[in-house]
């Protein structure tokens, strides 16, 4: 089975008796089998979940002791025949004197090692120190478990050799809370998945502060950590326990567990392990600081095992949002929009004012992008204290300009009170094409007049359609205007420019960019948010009205009836994939077979067949690789988010890199 990367885990928390050591061994066995179904690869259970964690003095006792060892044997017998994945196990263990609380790996019928608890919790409700040794206290490096030896301590990791990014490194409860958990330096040793057995109890507010532990240690950690904590069963006398389950990745929360449950739990989610070897590639502090602790986690032994994957049903068991960009939170996105917003006006402000507060000229299409850059123009003059005189903005209306976007154009500059200039740019394009002995479509200029260009052109069947000069003439030709006029704001956003969707030196340039790193998916937004938040009336109703428009670039002619011809998602795929395949391809470098099995488990606004979105795929990594020239000389502007294309920060790519191991990579997918 393909894994794409991701191993899947799970959180259990089985029913459990308080020092009734064989029903929870029973109980163990039965979350074991119903993984095996489920296709999780390691499956992490409570803290001395064999017992209980609230036996208290119980555990001096040797009947509980031995109890505990003989259902510890149990759940490893049985589980070699019913589960082929690693299970980790919380159990009291007594060597050489003292009782461990203590994690047993499990895998194949035999115990890859224990761990024990390094810090014990003593105070307030907690009294770990009156039963249990802490790890530093054993001066052994191995035990014998019934026959078996067994490496035992704090320094052991979990190698998988047939998949060598799965490194699994173990803490117990209390071993999150201190300010250098040993999840930290098993981390820096290699570990990418940490298992924490804990029993925490719920108070006012611990929830809360757990979750952040939990999220905030998996990007400290930059790997997959998996919680799993005592239930309800736990309970007894002051202290109750809500069974709360975690599964987080690289500080995001995959999967939670509802807390207060009674009936047992497996808590499933898939780590993507390629992305967290990804992000450690990247974040070279991360990589740095292993040399700081090197005498640390050079004491770190390995054992190795091997893990036979099994088919999974669903395919998939993590949330992959549609749209990566647009937090589906209503709350969330408004609050995500403001910051964009607030971001892109404060560095406007910052570059006017270093060039000391000139006019500044824009061109308006009547479409999103110039619609967002054009609104952060209105708010930045409005902070520095500018008239809105000093901002000029051009409508250019050209062979493929509607009646529709025009009006928008021109009703948003009256709305917000800017004073708008409208040239027709046909006959300067008629002007320059017959200059260059160009031909339109095969049409001669000889004779032609705009109207009668304009005609000619409307009647075109659709398969004559294509003449690229006849496009680029009208694009130069309206930033030329534009760079006459005064200081260029452009409009071209994050999506367009992975793409390449614009004109060399045409809408490609300006002097200063506001949009730079907006994908388009989240500048239809940020336009609703804008219409819905900041304005009302006519301006609100002229807004609402260009987030409905189609998306083009109105430079082929329009048809008959004054609509477009030229669809911008016709040619280079909707946009919801376009933002879809940039994310995984520039955030997390998934190759092309990856994003394509993420994307069909996905549910966009619109279905696509597989074969569709193979083929859009395909479109996104050829036009990418041929499009880094235009990336290589982008004017400045704001770094929004993660995902940024800036040569000078985030995105630095030879413009003559070849796309063969990424289209080979993308031809696979036709196989499978």
């Amino acid at each position: 089975m393909k894994t794409y990367g991701f191993l899947r885990v799970a959180a259990a928390r089985p029913l459990l008796r308080i020092a009734d050591c064989p029903f929870n061994a029973q109980q163990t066995v039965q979350l074991l089998a119903e993984a095996e179904t489920r296709g999780v690869n390691v499956v992490v259970f409570p803290e001395c979940g064999l017992t209980g964690y609230t036996c208290h003095d119980l555990f001096h006792l040797h009947s509980l002791q031995q109890a505990a060892a003989d259902a510890l044997e149990q759940v490893v017998c049985q589980s070699g025949s019913i589960y082929r994945g690693v299970a980790v196990v919380g159990v009291p263990l007594a060597f050489a004197g003292q009782l461990f609380n203590c994690a047993a790996v499990i895998h194949a019928g035999r115990i890859l090692g224990v761990v024990p608890k390094t810090y014990l919790a003593n105070y307030k409700e907690f009294y770990d120190g009156r039963y249990f040794s802490p790890a530093p206290n054993a001066t052994f490096r191995e035990v014998n478990f019934r026959g078996q030896v067994v490496p035992f301590g704090t320094d052991i990791l979990f190698r998988c050799r047939s998949w060598c990014d799965f490194l699994l490194g173990v803490e117990i409860c209390e071993d999150l809370w201190p300010p250098i958990p040993p999840s930290s330096l098993q981390a820096l040793a290699g570990a990418t998945v940490v298992a924490n057995l804990s029993a925490s109890n719920e108070v006012i507010g611990k929830a809360s502060y757990r979750r952040q532990l939990v999220c905030a240690q998996s990007g400290r950690c930059i790997a997959g950590y998996v919680y799993a904590c005592s239930g309800w069963g736990e309970s007894t006398t002051d202290v109750v326990f809500g069974g709360h389950a975690l599964i987080a990745e690289n500080g995001v929360l995959l999967a939670e567990s509802q807390r207060f449950q009674r009936q047992a739990q497996l808590l499933v989610a898939d780590l993507d392990l390629d992305r967290l070897q990804h992000d450690r590639v990247q974040t070279t502090s991360f990589n740095d600081a292993r040399r700081c602790w090197e005498p640390a986690i050079s004491r770190f032994r390995q054992v190795e095992f091997d893990l036979e994957i099994t088919a999974r049903q669903p395919a998939l068991a993590r949330p992959v949002e549609a749209h990566p960009f647009v937090p589906q939170d209503v709350a969330t996105r408004d609050d995500r929009c403001r910051d964009i917003f607030q971001t892109q006006v404060a560095a406007l402000a910052q570059r006017l004012t270093h060039v000391g507060l000139p006019p500044v000229a824009i061109g308006l299409s009547g479409g999103l992008d110039s619609t967002l850059a054009f609104l952060v123009v209105c708010k930045t003059f409005d902070q520095l204290g500018i008239d809105r005189n000093r901002i000029l903005a051009l409508t250019l209306p050209g062979f493929g300009t509607t009646a529709r976007t025009k009006k928008n154009a021109l009703d948003l500059a009256a709305a917000l009170n800017v004073p708008i200039r409208e040239i027709d740019i046909r006959p300067l394009c008629l002007e320059q094409m017959r200059l260059m002995g160009h031909s339109p479509f095969g049409i001669s200029l000889t004779h032609e007049t705009v109207e009668s260009l304009t005609e000619k052109l409307r009647h075109l069947p659709p398969e004559k359609r294509h003449d690229l000069t006849f496009e680029n003439t009208q694009a130069r030709i309206r930033t030329t205007l534009l760079m006459n006029s005064g200081f260029v704001i452009g409009t071209g956003d994050l999506s367009e420019i992975a793409l390449g969707w614009c004109t060399y030196n045409a809408d490609h340039m300006s002097m200063y960019n506001p949009n730079a790193s907006i994908p388009k998916t989240l500048v239809k937004f940020l336009v609703q948010w804008a219409a819905e938040n900041e304005f009302a009336g006519s301006t609100r109703a002229t807004l609402l009205d260009i987030v409905r428009t189609e998306i083009t670039p109105e430079l082929l002619p329009t048809d008959t009836t004054g609509a477009i011809t030229q669809a911008t998602e016709a040619t280079v795929g909707p946009y919801e994939l376009v933002d879809f395949f940039l994310y995984h391809f520039l955030r997390f470098g998934s190759a092309p077979e990856k994003i394509l099995f993420l994307a069909q488990n996905v549910r966009f606004d619109r279905d696509y067949a597989p074969a569709e979105l193979r083929r859009w795929l395909g479109v996104f990594v050829k036009r990418f690789f041929a499009n880094q020239f235009k990336r290589s000389c982008l004017p400045d502007g704001p770094k929004v988010g993660t995902v940024s294309l800036s040569p000078r920060g985030d995105w630095r790519m030879p413009s003559d890199a070849q796309v063969r191991i990424w289209l080979e990579n993308w031809e696979k997918t036709a196989e499978s």
